[in-house]
């Protein structure tokens, strides 16, 4: 049977096998920002699980720029060998590796999930965050230092160097994380960024950074290979960044070079009220796609093989992102072709148990 979400995507100079990404997930499970075994494993199991895209968990930019101690890093030259082995064995299973570059901003220095996701101080490993605006996330935890002239160039760099960094180590798609009310969603939204300066105020400068961000990032990403843009399409809440401001942001980045919008929503304010259900961020992928042009990626209980079939083949998205089904079902590729009768390459190792 012929499947829409089977069929392959070229972005530039690199093919995706399907229309099936594995969203970025953090695992909160790296030592000083190395990736280990764990990472191997769980990035590789997905590749073998027939995934044609996998994106690696928000990678902290700098030390700061991490949510919790257990995040990945690529702010060191030593931490690219891991990532070099975990690369080589994603693309030997016919997938391509991805990264997605973050600063997590004010919603940096927190525990894992597992240990209460609490705000760490200085004697519990935590650190000083920085923001656009010096508003913390919640009312009763110490604020951020609002960034200077100084500390954006510092930001800008950082994101230059881990991109030249995330070439050495063999990425092919690159994401910049602009979503979830980290750093540069920070920016864009009016409920954390209280700036007076070319920073703040317009719509115009809440996207300055993010789309310097972008010109930092292009400076060492390669032409030919594909580059995203994450953001959240709406804050869900009053007074916030919303869908057109979206639109907006969306038609400036594909004139500036971008290549696919991953669309998501929420997480820039605490008081946030989500309608959460099946498909319910689609609508924001598909407008964008039809009011751009740009090619979209879509997120947010999608967890059947026909759910997402729909997506791809009425032409709401150009991608599937998945997240948490992937974590219930590591095979989600082989599991989907199976559900939608498509023709799929299995591991060779694995083939016994196609029939």
């Amino acid at each position: 049977m012929s499947s829409k979400l089977f069929s392959p995507l070229q972005i530039k100079n690199i093919t995706l096998k399907n229309r099936i990404a594995i969203s970025p997930m953090c695992q909160y499970s790296a030592m000083d920002g190395f990736a280990n075994d764990w990472h191997l494993v769980h990035l590789g199991s997905r590749a073998s699980g027939g995934a044609g895209l996998i994106i690696q968990e928000a990678t902290a930019v700098s030390p700061e720029g991490r949510i919790s101690p257990g995040d990945l890093g690529i702010w060191n030259d030593n931490q690219i060998e891991k990532y070099i082995q975990i690369n080589r064995f994603i693309e030997s299973q016919n997938a391509v590796p991805g990264i997605q570059l973050a600063h997590a901003g004010r919603k940096a220095s927190v525990s894992a999930p597992w240990e209460g996701n609490k705000k760490l101080d200085a004697t519990q490993g935590g650190w000083q965050t920085v923001a656009p605006s010096a508003i913390g996330y919640h009312d009763n935890e110490a604020s951020p230092v609002a960034l200077d002239a100084n500390g954006i160039q510092k930001v800008l760099s950082d994101f230059k160097s881990a991109t030249k960094r995330s070439v050495q180590a063999g990425y092919k798609v690159m994401e910049i994380h602009a979503a979830h009310g980290y750093l540069l969603h920070q920016f864009l939204s009016p409920l954390s960024n209280l700036r007076t300066d070319e920073y703040g105020g317009s719509f115009e400068n809440r996207i300055r950074f993010t789309l310097e961000v972008v010109a930092a990032v292009q400076t060492e990403w390669p032409k030919e290979l594909p580059l995203f843009v994450r953001i959240s399409a709406t804050d869900w809440a009053d007074g916030g960044w919303n869908a057109e401001e979206s639109v907006q942001l969306s038609k400036r980045l594909k004139e500036n070079g971008v290549d696919l919008i991953d669309v998501s929503s929420g997480g820039a304010v605490s008081h946030q009220q989500i309608p959460i259900g099946p498909n319910y961020q689609v609508p924001f992928a598909e407008r964008i796609k039809k009011e751009t042009g740009i090619l979209t990626g879509a997120v947010g209980l999608i967890t059947e093989a026909h759910q997402a079939e729909e997506i791809v083949a009425s032409g709401k998205a150009d991608l599937v992102l998945f997240a948490r089904e992937s974590l219930r079902d590591p095979n989600l590729g082989l599991t989907f072709a199976h559900d939608l009768q498509a023709e799929t390459v299995w591991p060779k190792q694995y083939e016994r148990a196609k029939q």
